[in-house]
């Protein structure tokens, strides 16, 4: 008769409340406190020669343990929709299993004891069990969609303000080369009053240079020519008091010195008749002076 604890796997199959198919696997420990009372129940008759059972002892524990635990188990599932016993059924079943078992006066009268259950899985039929993660899968899904629509809308709301930046240094840009061309032009435009004012007053002194130049070149032309009428006019009344025929000789003389050669003179009678008389007057007037 074994002492040792046992251990007993259980696969069990049941319809939940909203008639979904379930399956609970797990594993019941348990061992013999009473030997006494056990084989009084139980044949653990041994063949003398192989060692081995005449009956099938453990088959028959097993099969007890299995049967009572299937019990609580149904008990669970049948009262339970499939959700809750996916999402707290190993807990609930597991819990279910041991008090039932721990409070069996049978097992008691037999010498047996629980020493653990566990628990290991709670699941739905293959197709039930992808319908159930398909609204997980696909609230997942948006949500992962949502994340890349929000990384995206990121993405290029940071590009659109990359770009306004971009277009706001452009604009600032363009708006201090205008100041620069304005104040170029105003530049420009001050030096060439600047050079015109300069230029004018240089203008205005050489004007006004020449104008004094001139002026006083004037003031000497007024002083030479006022000279010369006065000499010439010295000389006219010097003139004024010599006869007329020392005129012409006078003018004679000088014209005979300016003159170099004559080839030949033709006088009319009209000219040379006056000329001789006022020759001959002259000379007449000279003897008596000599």
């Amino acid at each position: 008769m074994p002492l040792d604890d046992r251990d007993l796997t259980f696969v069990f199959r049941g319809r939940s409340s909203d008639f979904q198919d379930a399956v609970v696997q797990g594993v019941i420990t348990y061992r013999v406190t009473n030997p006494e009372a056990i084989a009084e129940r139980v044949d653990f008759s041994l063949d003398m020669k192989s060692g081995a059972y005449l009956r099938t002892p453990l088959e028959q524990l097993a099969d007890r343990f299995t049967q009572l635990a299937q019990q609580h188990v149904w008990a669970v599932v049948t009262a339970t929709p499939l959700a809750d016993l996916l999402r707290n059924g190993v807990e609930q079943l597991r819990g279910a299993i041991a008090t039932g078992l721990a409070a069996d006066k049978g097992l008691k009268a037999m010498g047996l004891e629980v020493v653990s259950v566990r628990v290991s899985t709670v699941q739905p039929d293959s197709e039930v069990e992808k319908a159930l993660q398909t609204p997980t899968r696909e609230r997942i899904q948006q949500q992962a969609d949502e994340a890349t629509f929000a990384r995206r809308a990121l993405a290029v709301e940071k590009e659109r303000a990359i770009a306004e930046n971009e277009l706001q240094n452009r604009i600032e840009l363009a708006r201090r080369q205008s100041q620069l061309v304005d104040q170029e032009g105003q530049n420009a435009r001050r030096q060439a009053e600047e050079q015109a004012a300069a230029a004018k007053i240089v203008a205005e002194g050489m004007a006004e240079r020449a104008r004094i130049e001139a002026a006083a070149q004037a003031e000497v032309i007024r002083a030479v020519d006022g000279e010369r009428v006065a000499i010439e006019k010295d000389r006219v009344g010097a003139y004024a008091a010599v006869p007329r025929e020392a005129l012409v000789a006078l003018a004679a003389r000088e014209f005979a010195e300016k003159i170099g050669s004559i080839g030949h003179v033709n006088l009319g009678s009209d000219a040379l008749s006056p000329f001789l008389a006022d020759l001959a007057a002259a000379g007449v007037r000279k003897l008596d002076a000599g």
